[in-house]
């Protein structure tokens, strides 16, 4: 058997769908697949599938890895993501829900060996009430499976040297669901001379004989049958011998063992071989096939009222019987073969193949109402298993009062649908024949559009663009041009090829130049070849690629700028390819005005912030400060995290504090609280006079926010400091054996509720060599978890994280904060070290000005 993927290895196929169907049998799941990584790496393939047919899976051929769904995710981060029904589906990864709304549960576990990952096993099941997913013990089956066809994967390579990857463009092996035998065939050869018979051990089950007794000859054989086929038998055995081969001749064998005299009809083919071997043509050779209750079935259908009909899981049709056809108006030959909705052309609505697929996915029947003609109506109804679907059609009389069925007739002129209020009426005149949405463009611009609502800045949507768009479409280069000052600029690029489009830089509009025209125009451009590229714009450098889309950008009739996808390799364009890349361009410039919109905002409103805030530390005596200031990755609002070092006659105050909310208002009251606490500080009061000072202060402003605030006045020539907080979180002192404490203050109230609050002092000791931490909440917080959790974690990193500097220091305490990408609030981190103070410096000198980490 040839192999036409994965390098031409036929191995490889059976490894991957055998994996397929093991996991289905042993969960009853009623389907499953395999995805393979791509080559470069950036998307998983479906390579195999078991019951539900790659078609109903549309866009889910080609999945980028880094996408918010189940199998990519299980394949970037090596775990098993099991969801038990459309519910958790939903809370978990709503973009699955949005693109496949059926009641189904699925398990995705990654496909690895030796520490690499090759790609997913995934199976699908029917989520039904009273049914919580799969069993532990069904999970380790699965996790086995998976594990046993990476080891054999990596083993395969190790043996052939070909890649553990898979081709975009491969096609999916493709294996039926395990369903019962429609019909039994056993094989025989029966040598015409002697009268010996040879049959197979179905053969034997057929007829009702033992395979270890019986003896070969053609009289045992006859006795098996009906008394009365017996010469019929005879006279076929005299025709094969003399034409040379058996028309299809139908004998009566018993249907039982017991001698009730039940029979039933199985059928005899055979011929004699056509070669020069004497021998060979004295032998008869066939098969006996017993389609048991088949005949009779099909009988009983045929005589129904109502049509039925049978539909391979794919949705192409292959039984109807006469009620069906008369119903359907449609002959027996144009109608097996094809799908519902595209023989019918009053079906060809993109809801009957959804009706269609959630019947699959979710296999759970569903019904709609169609309108073939307007005075006739139809009920379908379709109840579906593993390997296909049984429907029903039956006539019925008008729909109810303000229904509308998903279908409606569809003139040769139109492709409109009608809804049941006017169905009856004449039709109106009828726009140009445009053929349906199919699911698989549905589900592109469900995906790129549910993606994109996640992108903020403008670098996010060209990201997601990359990743949405070359894994779907096989590119291999992006570029996004934008439109500044009248001439486009490169604003993104991705792909081998560096000098791709770099003759676009700079360019006016008004260039006789691909991705300026379209661009003006406001059609996309689709070159299918360098031929093609020279002959419509002679001496444009190809950059090393075959085929180009040029897809403008163009948002409430604004020119946003340019999407240029690259191909290595000659793509030809569908029709279906330029619908879907013109739908979305429109998604992506609306998205990437909008970014760009955000990020104009959001640098104007952080430059506002940081100018708030101090630049530099001061640098002092015995002590050495560092600080870290970290805005929220989400939202364009500026908050109200603060910190300061203020050098005093008296001793070194350190300060961080934090502003309710996420604001202008916020910023601004953080800025008069700062500069309360060191107008406060330099007159010389004590910490708890200077916190009572900003609660009076911060209720004066009465901006209709609170605030906490941790204030720490280091004494001069000595290892003490007094400390009082408003509300603030507790610093955290590391000693210099690496212990480290929670330091326990009294803590006063929140600034901003009572004029008259008191905020009580507590003494510390800070040995030399001792690191004291002040943070804000946004460095110890997280959903659904108390904050004293993130304390004692935080508590727990700066006693065991090691750093040749306060610097690296405090870059490690942040590295998680720093990976984080939904980040809501900002974190405002001072550590200070603790040293012998210099004999002959005193406390109130600034000296030099050290840097104060990221702003």
């Amino acid at each position: 058997m040839p192999g036409t993927t994965f390098g031409g290895t036929a191995e490889r196929e059976d490894l991957l769908s055998a994996a397929a169907v093991e996991a289905v049998e042993r969960t009853r799941a009623y389907a499953g697949s395999v995805f393979l990584r791509s080559r470069d790496r950036r998307s998983i393939v479906l390579a195999a599938a078991c019951g539900v047919p790659p078609s109903l899976l549309g866009g889910w051929r080609l999945i980028p890895v880094s996408s918010p769904i189940p199998v990519a995710v299980a394949y970037s981060a090596g775990r098993t993501v099991h969801l038990a029904d459309a519910e958790e589906t939903m809370r978990r990864y709503p973009q699955v829900a949005v693109a496949l709304p059926h009641s189904f549960g699925s398990c995705s576990v990654p496909v690895s060996a030796g520490g690499e990952t090759f790609g997913t096993l995934a199976i699908v099941w029917a989520a039904s009430p009273g049914r919580e997913g799969l069993s532990k013990a069904e999970r380790r089956r699965v996790r086995t499976i998976a594990r046993r066809l990476g080891g054999s994967l990596a083993a395969l390579r190790a043996r052939t040297g070909d890649p553990v990857e898979c081709d975009p463009e491969t096609v999916p092996v493709e294996v039926p669901a395990p369903s019962a035998a429609a019909v039994d065939v056993g094989l025989f050869d029966w040598d015409l001379a002697s009268g010996t018979v040879t049959l197979d051990d179905q053969g034997c089950a057929i007829f009702g004989l033992d395979p270890r007794t019986f003896d070969g000859r053609a009289e045992t054989l006859a006795a098996c049958l009906h008394p009365g086929d017996l010469a019929a038998f005879r006279a076929c055995a005299r025709a094969a011998a003399d034409e040379g081969r058996l028309v299809a001749r139908r004998l009566r064998v018993p249907d039982d063992m017991d001698g009730g005299g039940r029979y039933r009809t199985v059928e005899l083919w055979g011929r004699v071989p056509e070669v020069d071997d004497a021998w060979a043509r004295t032998h008869l050779v066939g098969a006996v096939v017993d389609a048991r209750a088949g005949h009779v079935a099909v009988a009983a259908v045929e005589r129904l009222r109502d049509g039925l009909f049978s539909l391979a899981p794919d949705g192409r049709v292959t039984y109807a019987n006469h009620s069906a056809l008369n119903l359907l108006d449609v002959p027996h030959g144009a109608l097996l073969g094809q799908c519902l909705w595209e023989a019918l052309p009053w079906l060809s609505d993109p809801d009957i193949e959804y009706r269609h697929r959630s019947a699959m996915i979710s296999q759970a029947p569903v019904s709609f109402l169609a309108c073939p003609s307007p005075d006739r109506w139809l009920a379908f109804s379709l109840h579906p298993a593993p390997d296909g679907v049984t429907g029903r059609v039956v006539p019925v009389g008008q729909p109810p009062r303000g229904s509308t069925p998903p279908a409606s007739p569809a003139p040769a002129s139109t492709s409109t649908s009608t809804s049941a209020s006017t169905s009856t009426s004449a039709p109106a005149p009828a726009p140009p024949v445009t053929a349906p949405a199919r699911m698989g463009v549905m589900y592109h611009v469900l995906q790129l559009g549910s993606a994109l609502t996640e992108a903020v800045t403008a670098r996010e949507v060209c990201e997601v663009v990359s990743d949405q768009l070359l894994p779907a479409f096989g590119g291999q280069q992006l570029a996004i041009y934008v439109v500044r000052g009248e001439a486009l600029h490169l604003l993104f690029h991705t792909g081998r090829h560096e000098d791709f489009l770099d003759w676009l830089e700079g360019v006016p509009l008004h260039a006789h130049l691909p991705g300026t025209e379209t661009l003006t125009s406001g059609a996309p451009l689709f070159i299918e070849s360098q031929q093609d590229l020279a002959r419509s714009y002679p001496d444009i450098p190809t950059g090393g690629v075959s085929s180009w889309a040029y897809l403008p950008l163009i948002a409430s009739s604004h020119p946003v700028g340019t999407c240029v996808l690259g191909f290595d390799e000659i793509h030809q364009f569908t029709e279906k390819d330029r619908g879907v890349l013109t739908a979305l361009a429109g998604l992506i410039a609306q998205a990437l005005e909008r970014a760009r919109l955000y990020d104009s905002e959001f640098t104007l409103a952080r430059g506002l912030q940081q100018a708030l805030l101090p630049h530099r530390l001061p640098v002092l005596p015995g002590i050495r400060t560092v600080m870290r200031y970290l805005p929220g990755t989400r939202g364009m609002e500026i908050g109200g995290d603060w910190y300061d070092v203020i050098p005093t006659d008296s001793g070194v105050r350190l300060v961080i504090g934090d502003v309710e909310g996420h604001s202008i208002a916020a910023a601004a009251t953080m800025a008069q609280l700062r500069s309360a606490v060191r107008a406060f500080a330099a007159v010389g009061h004590t910490p708890a006079d200077v916190m009572a000072g900003a609660n009076r202060t911060l209720i004066d402003l009465d901006p209709g926010l609170l605030a906490s605030c941790c204030y720490i006045h280091l004494e001069p020539h000595s290892h003490h400091a007094h400390a009082v907080t408003a509300g603030h979180p507790p610093p955290l002192l590391r000693h210099p054996d690496g212990t480290t404490d929670v330091l326990d203050l009294a803590v006063g109230p929140i600034l901003g509720v009572e004029r008259t609050s008191v905020y009580p002092e507590t003494r510390i000791t800070l040995p030399p060599g001792s690191v004291l931490a002040l943070y804000t909440d946004g460095l110890v917080e997280e959903p659904a978890a108390d904050i004293d959790v993130g304390i004692d974690r935080l508590r727990a990193s700066l006693a065991h994280t090691r750093a040749d500097s306060l610097d690296e220091l405090a870059d490690r305490l942040l590295h998680n904060a720093r990976g984080s990408p939904y980040r809501a609030d900002d974190i405002a981190l001072l550590l200070t070290e603790i040293r012998a103070p210099h004999p002959e410096a005193h406390t109130g000198e600034a000296g030099r000005a050290q840097h104060s980490g990221d702003l």
